[in-house]
């Protein structure tokens, strides 16, 4: 059994991810739809990975400063 630090959390809901990215939850909204930000089903809610979320951020253009 897979064991994790109390402060670790799996999966995110959009309000969770908007906050912890400072992303508008209608921005994600959309690169769910345009299938760029992957996210789970349960039940009605939509979830997404932690790790889904953090790949989805690096996968974002930078600029050189």
């Amino acid at each position: 059994m897979t064991t994790f630090p109390n402060d670790t959390r799996l999966a995110l809901s959009i309000a969770e991810a908007a906050r912890a990215s400072d992303l508008s939850k209608s921005w994600l909204y959309i690169e769910m739809a345009n299938g760029r930000l992957p996210f789970r089903k349960a039940g009605t809610r939509r979830l997404i990975l932690a790790s889904d979320l953090e790949a989805f951020l690096r996968s974002l253009p930078s600029e050189a400063a």
